[in-house]
């Protein structure tokens, strides 16, 4: 059995050339302004930032590390997300492969019964002595469709850009849950802080309560003030219920999170404002394009709209296809395997340019350049959302701690109030009224400062995750 061996090796030359002749242009991150600095912070002195700390260094309490890593394990939608990875690695092996011939083994019998009147059946009756005409075919064929102007590179080079876009997708899967953990865990201890609040001043109020009953009993108060402070003391009662219901709701979320059944979630015993040991450096916002695994996605979604614009470009091209078979055939199914007698070859070549489509090609190549601006635009939304979100993040923590230092020393005086008033009372120099404004103030402004605080560590959180930390 001899092929054409000459023809196969002129197609083979000239496939070469011709796909070494690529169409479209190659891949350039669009260009997109990035300030010097943040706004409202001086330059850096250096890049470093805390978005490339590892999760496990920048969140230093114990439960909170336990939490982030179960979510890791479990989590559904980064499950998911390690799934779309998974296809698209698939994806990409079989791209890789494109430059292969496509190799086919056939084995095939056919029976057909042709018209009496047709040359088939007059030369069947005449030479066979039958009704019908067999055909018993063994082969393999190759078929090489040899797509010009680097159709094929340009698919692989989709494939590639396609496999990263699902891998930092799943990176920014990733940040998130980690930040949704992080905040909600910090949420937890600022409901557990009110909840000792709450329960805090309800003790004051049935002492002072108490206190206003003797002096009733004693005749030095009318009944108007144990009403009002029996109402007072039930503000603070009421609070402890609807606490409650939030820490049940918040343990809920983050079992969820974490991919458990709903159940409490265990707590450190450390400062609830305690969040980092690390300095919160944000760097430079031009680190963002490397760091934040959304921006990274924008720009392989451009990659691949890229190489798709170069694919349907290439399409309107000249294709060059290949295609050859060897094998077994004969009517007779005692000689299918006589050889050399039943063996059989074939080759062949084309050359195919598309002439008129109805402009279907033109339009999918017009489609590509639109989607390709499409995913531009995209890119540079994400890199001027990363932006924001930073500088949103550091104007928090900047002007909360300023917050913070003058909620706490309200909080101070009115401790201070509050001690005093029920001196004075007992005293005769104070009213019930003074009383019951000084508890009602100091508990107010006592979980207004637990509010801050939650902020602050939710502004900390912010900043990491808005610099890309999360995902290492």
């Amino acid at each position: 059995m001899t092929i054409n061996k000459s023809l196969l090796f002129a197609m083979a030359v000239l496939s070469c050339t011709v796909m070494a002749c690529r169409v479209g242009k190659d891949f350039t991150r669009p260009a997109t302004a990035l300030p010097e600095q943040y706004r409202s912070i001086p330059a850096p002195a250096d890049s470093n930032n805390i978005g490339q700390v590892s999760w496990k260094v920048f969140f230093t309490d114990p439960a909170l590390q336990t939490l982030i890593d179960s979510a890791i394990a479990h989590n559904f939608d980064i499950q998911t997300a390690l799934k779309n990875t998974e296809i698209s690695a698939q994806t990409l092996k079989s791209a890789r492969l494109g430059n292969l011939p496509d190799l086919n083994l056939t084995i095939q019998a056919n029976r057909s019964y042709p018209s009496k009147n047709s040359l088939n059946g007059s030369m069947a009756d005449q030479f066979m002595g039958t009704r019908y005409m067999d055909d018993f075919n063994a082969n393999v064929g190759l078929s090489w469709e040899v797509v010009a102007w680097g159709k094929i590179s340009r698919l692989k080079e989709a494939a590639l850009a396609g496999y990263l876009l699902s891998n930092e997708a799943a990176h920014a899967v990733q940040t998130r849950i980690v930040s949704e953990v992080a905040q909600g865990y910090y949420n937890l201890l600022m409901l557990d802080r009110q909840r000792d609040i709450a329960a805090r001043n309800l003790a004051l109020n049935d002492s002072t309560l108490s206190m206003m009953q003797l002096q009733f009993q004693s005749g030095l108060i009318n009944s108007l003030a144990i009403e009002q402070t029996a109402a007072q003391r039930q503000v603070a009662a009421a609070l402890l219920p609807q606490l409650e219901r939030q820490i049940t709701l918040q343990e809920n979320a983050l079992s969820i999170l974490t991919g458990t059944l709903p159940a409490g979630i265990a707590r450190s015993n450390r400062p609830s404002s305690v969040v980092t040991g690390s300095p919160l450096q944000a760097g430079v916002p031009a680190s963002l394009l490397s760091q934040r695994p959304d921006v990274q996605a924008a720009e392989m979604a451009v990659k691949v709209a890229n190489a798709k614009a170069g694919i349907a470009q290439a399409s309107m091209y000249p294709a060059l296809n290949i295609t050859a078979s060897a094998g077994l055939n004969t009517f007779k199914a005692y000689n299918w395997f006589s050889i050399p007698g039943s063996l059989f070859e074939t080759v062949a070549g084309s050359i195919t340019q598309p002439i008129f489509q109805r402009r279907k090609l033109k339009t999918e190549w017009e489609t590509a350049k639109i989607e390709w601006e499409k995913a531009a635009i995209d890119f540079r939304k994400s890199v001027l959302t990363a932006v924001g979100e930073v500088s949103d993040a550091l104007v928090k923590i900047d002007k909360l701690k300023a917050q913070q230092e003058m909620t706490q020393l309200r909080v101070d005086k009115l401790q201070s109030a509050t001690r005093n008033a029920g001196l004075l009372f007992q005293s005769g120099m104070a009213t019930y009224l003074e009383v019951i404004s000084a508890q009602s103030n100091v508990l107010q402004s006592e979980l207004d400062l637990a509010s801050v605080q939650r902020e602050q560590q939710g502004a900390v959180v912010e900043l990491y995750r808005s610099l890309g930390g999360g995902w290492k």
